[in-house]
């Protein structure tokens, strides 16, 4: 029985990130190089998502909890959010884009929530089997890029949203397979600080916890950078397949995911999360170096892509563990909700939003109308950015009493 419980939540995980990988990726390339929008709105388009991520707690605590079985609801978010990315390939203006963005961004934040919740109230063992079920999430995401860069030019045109639409609908039908999950909270009032995770402020009363949250928004800044403008840098170099190139980095996140419990038994939190925050400083230089480098550009590239797993597992899965360690079972559930509303919401409309600022401060004119940008310029502010994160970290922070924890939970 959890054997067919766990391939239907593989299959499930390696669906829905297969549509995420398939367009955010190269949902840049495609809005400056085709439809000619600005730097500062391309920024914009990205913060959309977090727009999403905001919403998603109201929807998941107000409707989903309460009213609707879990499964259904991600039937019905699937197909809604393959209908609405069959229209933006539709809209070519900004101002018609950007709001059928939010909306879309706003059906799919909140399956994420609800597939992870739905497998761990289902899996025997979730600290054994879910981060297992998990890892189809990155060869979903590898598989979406792939296929993206398989057709003609597909990071530069408008069937990167076909495809996530296709996969989507069949994700909201998948669904009707997975067991059935009722609401929690049937007929129970809710109220706003369980849903935004407020009841985990009185975590910040901790010294440590409180810098730990300061330099995860902290370190969302120069983050979003990478999302924001890696795609558009390489297109720009002349590479083609760009998306399954750059789905490397998902290779990377499989392999450190397995080391994680590892790194967290032998070294701590701190150390670990120290290291995750050195990957992106590293990361950022190697892309700065990268520029007008002769002979060892492409290299220092690649090399900043396969750092993405150090980057997110050993920084985001990791910063997850320790709140979990930190909260107590009452407000486990509020600590989640706080951390991923700093780094998914907050943090990212913040990132994304000065990324976007930042492209259109250094897009270059060239002969003939073409764009092109100070690639240098894009990259060393977030360099330095996430350097004094990482020199923040290092003096103020401190290793709870608690050693790490032996399992992973997402």
């Amino acid at each position: 029985m959890q054997t067919t419980l766990k391939i239907k939540l593989s299959c499930f995980m390696f669906l829905q990130y297969f549509i995420w990988g398939s367009w955010y990726v190269s949902m840049a390339t495609y809005l400056g190089k085709t439809l000619g929008f600005a730097g500062g709105q391309i920024g914009l388009a990205y913060g959309a998502f977090a727009i999403g991520a905001m919403i998603s707690p109201f929807f998941v605590g107000l409707i989903a909890d309460r009213y609707f079985a879990s499964e259904k609801l991600l039937a019905f978010l699937g197909i809604l959010g393959g209908l609405l990315l069959f229209l933006l390939p539709k809209l070519t203006t900004f101002s018609a884009f950007y709001p059928m963005l939010i909306l879309y961004c706003a059906s799919y934040a909140p399956t994420l929530a609800l597939g992870n919740s739905l497998s761990l109230h289902h899996l025997a063992n979730p600290k054994r089997d879910f981060p297992l079920v998990k890892t189809l999430s990155a060869v979903g995401w590898i598989a979406g890029g792939v296929t993206l860069s398989l057709l003609l030019k597909g990071e530069q045109s408008a069937v990167q949203f076909y495809l996530a639409g296709a996969v989507s609908i069949a994700l909201g039908l998948f669904s009707l397979t997975l067991p059935h999950t009722p609401p929690k909270k049937t007929g129970k009032d809710v109220r706003l600080g369980e849903i935004l995770g407020l009841d985990a402020l009185a975590l910040l009363k901790k010294p440590s916890f409180a810098i730990f949250i300061g330099c995860m928004f902290l370190i969302c800044i120069p983050l979003y950078f990478y999302f924001v403008n890696m795609n558009m840098y390489v297109t720009e170099l002349g590479w083609r397949y760009t998306a399954a190139k750059m789905s490397l980095a998902q290779v990377s996140d499989i392999l450190f995911l397995v080391l994680l419990p590892f790194m967290l038994k032998h070294f701590g939190y701190k150390k670990t999360i120290f290291i995750g925050i050195l990957a992106w400083v590293a990361r950022y230089f190697l892309l700065a170096s990268s520029v007008n480098s002769i002979g060892m550009g492409t290299t220092l590239i690649f090399a900043a892509i396969l750092l993405h797993g150090v980057c997110y597992d050993f920084l985001f899965i990791a910063g997850q563990l320790y709140v979990d360690d930190e909260a107590n079972e009452r407000m486990r559930g509020a600590a989640q909700g706080f951390i991923a509303f700093i780094l998914w919401g907050v943090g990212n409309f913040v990132g994304s939003t000065l990324a976007g600022k930042s492209q259109a401060f250094h897009t270059l004119s060239q002969p003939r109308g073409a764009i092109a940008h100070d690639w240098h310029g894009i990259w060393i502010y977030p360099a330095w950015g996430a350097a004094a994160v990482l020199v923040l970290f290092l003096i103020f922070f401190r290793d709870p009493p608690k050693k790490a924890a032996n399992g992973i939970t997402g």
